[in-house]
Order: structure tokens, then C-alpha cells, then sequence
């Protein structure tokens, strides 16, 4: 809770800005940002020159705005950070999915005839874990054992919990000092190694297949996929992917007739058990392959059923903008010299950090900057991505809502009307800071409805 002090100052602030003659203005900024918890404070100015003639057409400068800045929106990905810019990451993460299942956005309607495929990879075990099981939707014990064993640390390795939801035990070793932390922390950084050569395992099974030499199956085929990462409660990460088959030239042309559904499904099942990862040896300690887990759910997507375009698409666009807050991390990086126990951090998560940094500081390691990425627990890879050819880009779709905007400024004239072949364009800006002040998150909250 905020102090007198800081209340008062807040009130004083919100104060101050509604009386001031520019509030229509920076109310406008504050619209403009969609409710960004965090807009990006910049100083600069726009010029738009007559090519031929030199002449200055239009300029723009920050110098006339509130405060001598213009704020954008921050467009984080995280949600934690910025719900407002996460939720507009997430709609175009559902429109790129499901324009790679039923077309649009470029991709043609054809494509829904094209064999595809929602699979889930999902890691090791590296221990036995709290988890939640349910049968005939009842609630199961969570590892009940009639002779459990004790471990070599005093832990009866059983719990006859039937877990909620929201229990923060789930995904928490039974026995922390059994768990295999260094191999959790392994599998996330080498996830993004194991995805490629899982695709690579894939081609060359279904040029196998199709009688091909590996050389030339894109003449003949492509494989086309999206996916995203998910943590588990536990820590590490597996993959939603939607892996579909076209054409030699992507979704515009259908795939041979041998590529069929059962054909994807066999190459998924060989590729996912037949390769590794191995990460390097260090100190006294061997090279170790890592693998897929044992679980590994293949479903073919319909356009009606339990398994629908938009169920997948609205599924994968879910995960895109969290991380690793379910295991209780942080989402931003850390520092090797920080004091972790300044941090409100579960065990399990800081077990999982402090493993990061210690095996960042092997040299033989080095290449996998584990120090770096400990606050994503050793995963360095992009949360959601996809093949070349699946649908359209998040990059297209921003361009299109850029060129709108435009298109509206230009409607309402805050833009003059030109030719942009003809014109040139300067522009200038430096960053100026970030965040509202106490005052203007309270305007600003009450602007956007209570998003900030």
C-alpha cells in the first residue's frame, strides 16, 4: 500500500495534470497507447521533404507535446509487464496461427485440405514431482504409495494430497536435494538444438517415404509449422506446435498425394525418439544427451470437433505472452552478483536460478550464457515461432495496423496527403525515460478503463 506521503504526492500530481492546459493533449498520447502500463518516453522530430525541390512539406517535433515527449506503447510480449501491449502480441499470435489453418492474411483458403497436425513435446522427468491428476473428473492422490521408498535424503518419496489448482506445491520436487536441477536447466537451454534436429529427423523421414533423396524433397514438399513454448510447473519447457505439409512452393499448392496425415504422424513419432542433444562436458562431468520426454501428444486439427482452427489458435496465442511465472521466477534478467534472497522467490525457482549461474561459470559452457538467461531458467530460445512459409508475419501484421494509422492521421490531417515516392523522410528521436509518474497512472488507469 502507498504511504500518506506518496498518496498525497499522487493526488497533488493527477492534480497538476488535469489542470493543465495540455490535458486534452496527453489524454489523447495516453488513448493512443492502447493503456500501456510502461510507454516509452521519446524526443525527436519528423521532417518530410519534396525530393525534387528540397522543400520542407511537414514537420513534426515532441518540442509542442506534453511534457516535450511523445509516448508510445512499450510492446512487451509479457504480460506481467504490460497487459495492454501483451493482449495486442497475443491477437496477432492467434491471426498468424489461424491464417496458417484456414487461410487469409495472404495464405490461401485452400490450405484447409492440407494435412495438419497439433503436437505437444514435452520434457523428462528429472524427479518426482507435486502434481495434480484427475479420472472420470475426480481429483486423484497426488503419488500415493503403499511402500514408498525413502530416499537417501529422508524423504518418503509419496503424498496422498489430492492438489487444487492453485496449490503453489505443484511442480516442487518431493525430495529438492534428489531432483536432477542441472538437468532441468540443461534441456531448457539445448530445447531450441532438439526442435531443429527434430525437424531435420522429420524431412528426412518423409523423403524416405516418398522415395525422395533428402536433396530433393523441397522440390516436392514442405514442411511448414508454428510454435510456441510453455513452461511447466516444474520448469522446463515443451513445445505447441502445429505442423502442417504443403506443396513445393508453401500453402499455395497442395502436397503430393503420398503426404498424407498418417505419413506427418509416423515421421513426428520416429523424429521425436530418435534424436538428441548433448550437452558439452565440463569440470568432471561427461557429455549427457538430452531427449523429448516419453509423453508426446499428436491430434490432427479439424474445422469442427473438439480440436478446432480456432481452439489452437486461441491455445498457442495464450502461451505466447507468458514465461516462467508459473514457477515462480522473475521476469526480468538478474545479476550473478545480486542477492537472491532479496527476491520473493519459491525454492524450487531459486534452486533452478542459482543452478544457472553456477553452471555459468564453466567455460565449457559458455556458449549456452546460462548466467544470462537464469531468470528464463537456462531457455534463451524465441517463445513463439515459425517456419517461412506457414502463414503471415507478426512483422506484416504490425505494418498493416502502421499503415492504417497513418491512413488516419492523414483522414483527420494531423498527416498532409503526398506521394511517398516523391518524398524524403528524416527523423530524429532519442529516448527520454519510460513509465507514468504516481499522478498520471491514476489519469491514466481511469482513461483506459482500469488497464494500467
Amino acid at each position: 500500500m502507498p504511504t500518506t506521503h506518496a498518496t498525497a504526492h499522487a493526488k497533488a500530481g493527477m492534480i497538476a495534470r488535469l489542470n493543465h492546459p495540455d490535458y486534452d493533449r496527453w489524454a489523447n498520447q495516453i488513448k493512443q497507447t492502447g493503456g500501456c502500463r510502461q510507454p516509452i518516453h521519446l524526443r525527436g522530430r519528423v521532417d518530410h521533404y519534396d525530393q525534387a525541390t528540397g522543400q520542407l512539406l511537414h514537420r513534426y517535433t515532441t518540442r509542442a507535446e506534453p511534457d516535450g515527449i511523445l509516448r508510445v506503447p512499450c510492446k512487451t510480449r509479457r504480460a506481467t509487464r504490460c497487459p495492454a501491449c501483451a493482449e495486442i502480441y497475443r491477437a496477432d499470435t492467434y491471426h498468424l496461427i489461424r491464417a496458417g489453418l484456414v487461410g487469409g492474411k495472404g495464405v490461401p483458403e485452400t490450405v484447409t485440405s492440407h494435412p495438419t497436425l497439433f503436437v505437444t513435446f514435452t520434457a523428462p522427468s528429472f524427479g518426482t514431482v507435486h502434481n495434480r491428476r484427475e479420472r472420470n473428473g475426480k481429483v486423484q492422490p497426488c503419488h500415493a504409495r503403499r511402500d514408498a521408498a525413502t530416499c537417501p535424503h529422508g524423504h518418503v518419496m509419496s503424498c496422498t494430497e489430492r492438489h487444487s489448482k492453485d496449490d503453489p506445491r505443484l511442480g516442487e520436487p518431493l525430495c529438492p536435494d534428489c531432483y536432477d536441477y542441472t538437468g532441468s536447466v540443461l534441456f531448457n537451454a539445448l530445447a531450441p538444438l532438439l526442435w531443429k534436429r527434430f525437424a531435420d529427423s522429420v524431412r528426412r523421414h518423409l523423403a524416405k517415404q516418398g522415395g525422395l533423396l533428402l536433396k530433393k524433397l523441397r522440390h516436392h514438399l514442405t514442411l511448414s509449422f508454428a510454435k510456441v513454448a510453455e513452461y511447466q510447473r516444474r520448469g522446463v519447457i515443451h513445445f505447441h506446435a502445429v505442423i502442417r505439409l504443403d506443396g513445393p512452393d508453401g500453402p499455395e499448392a497442395p502436397p503430393p498425394p503420398w503426404a498424407t496425415a498418417d505419413v506427418l504422424t509416423q515421421a513426428v513419432q520416429h523424429a521425436t525418439k530418435a534424436v538428441s542433444a548433448k550437452a558439452p562436458a565440463y569440470a568432471d562431468q561427461p557429455e549427457r544427451p538430452l531427449r523429448w520426454g516419453d509423453q508426446l501428444d499428436i491430434r490432427p486439427i479439424t474445422l469442427d470437433g473438439d480440436l478446432t482452427d480456432q481452439a489452437v489458435a486461441g491455445y498457442i496465442a495464450k502461451y505466447a505472452t507468458k514465461a516462467a511465472e508459473c514457477v515462480g521466477t522473475l521476469d526480468r534478467r538478474i545479476n550473478p552478483l545480486d542477492n537472491l534472497d532479496a527476491y520473493n522467490l519459491r525454492d524450487h525457482a531459486r534452486r533452478l536460478i542459482t543452478t544457472c549461474l553456477r553452471l555459468g561459470t564453466e567455460p565449457d559452457l559458455a556458449e549456452l550464457r546460462l548466467a544470462d538467461w537464469a531468470h528464463m531458467l537456462g531457455f534463451r530460445g524465441h517463445f513463439s515461432t515459425r517456419s517461412r512459409h506457414y502463414s503471415t508475419t507478426l512483422g506484416e501484421l504490425r505494418a498493416a495496423r502502421e499503415h492504417h494509422a497513418r491512413d488516419t492521421d492523414i483522414t483527420t490531417g494531423r498527416l498532409p496527403l503526398f506521394d511517398e515516392d516523391t518524398v524524403l523522410v528524416i527523423s530524429a528521436w532519442e529516448y527520454a525515460g519510460k513509465g507514468h509518474s504516481l499522478g498520471d497512472q491514476l489519469l491514466a488507469a481511469a482513461i483506459t478503463g482500469g488497464c494500467i
